[in-house]
């Protein structure tokens, strides 16, 4: 039953094309597959980290699936920062290295959850929570998170907040941090870089 639902709605998405396998009258749908995921992204930037999402946009078979996923890859030291999901809730599992990784609970508590985990250790991050990961091996991490929704969406809070087109205001900032607004200049005209665009 969900093979034949997978394909149903496969063959009504525009971008799905059949091609036969080779020597076989087996077909297949490109808006159901994606290539490399087993290859590491460049983790060569500010974070060391790099996210590669299959999400609808890169894979159109997810179209109504309400699933969806994306390889994250550390470099040692490396981060993904703090970010939330406003579609999804995530489940990341550790497939190599160590990641210390945490998610905060909403108003009024505002609580750290937080632990280091090992190969083969999972973490489920409820839907809109702010949460990150940071890679606190010695060499490499690889983790692949999954999403309950084919469009999970991201905020990334230090882009969000300083990275703002146009900036929000530094009285507002200012209040809302309880900072001095020479920081706030300071923070606005800083480099933020977009790691998670998807």
């Amino acid at each position: 039953m969900l093979i034949s639902t997978l394909l149903l709605r496969a063959l009504s998405c525009s971008a799905c094309q059949w091609k036969s396998l080779q020597g076989s009258k087996v077909g297949y749908c490109k808006g159901l597959f994606f290539p490399g995921l087993d290859k590491p992204g460049n983790t060569s930037n500010p974070l060391g980290s790099k996210v590669t999402p299959v999400f609808v946009m890169q894979l159109s078979g997810l179209n109504t699936l309400g699933v969806s996923i994306a390889r994250i890859d550390f470099a040692p030291g490396g981060q993904n920062p703090p970010n939330t999901h406003p579609r999804a809730a995530e489940i990341l599992t550790v497939l190599e290295g160590t990641l210390y990784v945490g998610f905060v609970t909403s108003n009024p508590d505002n609580r750290l959850i937080s632990r280091t985990l090992k190969k083969g250790d999972v973490l489920a991050i409820p839907q809109g929570f702010i949460h990150f990961q940071q890679n606190v091996g010695y060499g490499n991490a690889v983790a692949p998170a999954t999403f309950g929704s084919q469009i999970p969406g991201v905020i990334t809070i230090a882009n969000a907040m300083f990275g703002a087109n146009p900036p929000i205001s530094d009285a507002v900032h200012a209040k809302a941090f309880q900072i001095d607004k020479k920081l706030v200049d300071k923070l606005q005209s800083s480099f933020w870089m977009i790691i998670n665009n998807f």
